[in-house]
């Protein structure tokens, strides 16, 4: 049967866990990890970077267990740990010793806990709109985590995203909504990062000695306007890493891999680009 669904691609059993994933183009290797949105996917998440960066590099895109079209096992429990043991699975699973990662924000920080965790499955880390440290939960990030849903509840999570509001259109705001209502999506996201939702800043973070003594090469973006994880956090990230690199893009929420699509992806590209 033909999937028609863009979403759906391979299927892969990561640490016991039917994994949904995209894999595009030939290379190196590169993972990317998803943010925490409503109804979110890899490819949701990452559909204008798939293409671009499949032109130079082997690109892996998984579905995190609670998101997308990864299965949800009954009774299991949405830690850190579990996705960290999801994502080595993943990486056994296709024989990938070592991956470059680019992280999106909960993405982010299951990287940085990847790379102080098994250092040597790592090579260098994008961060972006990233969290990882500790930060005061932010109105925009409340809204994310504590979202319900209705079309009404969507657009104004949209318009929290996103700088440029010409982003936030009706079919955009109708087609995330149907995607945070398809069937047991909600029921996972709601058990993820139930209030109060300050713990959950912290179970994503990695601990700042663990920081200050990893060895990767680490390019962190931000959106400057970003109304979810403040720019603060990428800030604190630059003062911890030690060979870390901050690029800010103004006018920018925290969609810089969609609102700045052609500029971030060309500079993830040469960043991965460049010899070790």
């Amino acid at each position: 049967m033909t999937q028609t669904n863009p979403e759906i691609d391979r299927e892969i059993l990561a640490a016991g866990i039917r994994t949904n994933y995209h894999d595009v183009g030939q290379g190196a290797p590169v993972l990317l990890l998803h943010g925490s949105g409503a109804g979110v996917s890899a490819f949701a998440n990452w559909r204008l970077s798939l293409p671009v960066l499949g032109r130079d590099f082997r690109v892996l895109a998984p579905d995190m267990v609670g998101f997308g079209f990864t299965d949800r096992p009954v009774g299991i429990a949405y830690t850190l740990d579990v996705w960290v043991s999801q994502v080595l699975g993943f990486l056994d699973a296709l024989e990938l010793p070592r991956v470059d990662i680019v992280g999106n924000s909960f993405g982010g920080g299951l990287a940085l806990a990847l790379a102080s965790r098994v250092p040597r499955r790592v090579g260098r880390l994008v961060l972006m709109g990233s969290t990882g440290t500790s930060f005061p939960l932010t109105p925009g990030l409340e809204a994310a985590w504590g979202y319900t849903p209705s079309l009404e509840n969507m657009r104004k999570l949209l318009d929290i995203f996103a700088f440029n509001r010409n982003l936030v259109t009706d079919d955009l705001a109708r087609l995330r909504y149907e995607a945070s209502v398809r069937p047991g999506f909600q029921e996972s996201f709601s058990q993820m990062f139930p209030a109060p939702r300050q713990r959950w800043i912290e179970s994503l973070r990695t601990p700042d000695e663990a920081l200050k003594s990893l060895p990767h090469k680490t390019l962190l973006i931000h959106g400057r306007e970003d109304g979810v994880i403040p720019l603060s956090s990428s800030l604190r990230l630059l003062e911890l890493i030690p060979h870390a690199e901050l690029h800010v893009f103004g006018e920018c929420g925290h969609w810089t891999q969609i609102e700045h699509a052609a500029r971030f992806n060309q500079l993830v590209a040469n960043f991965f680009a460049e010899p070790h």
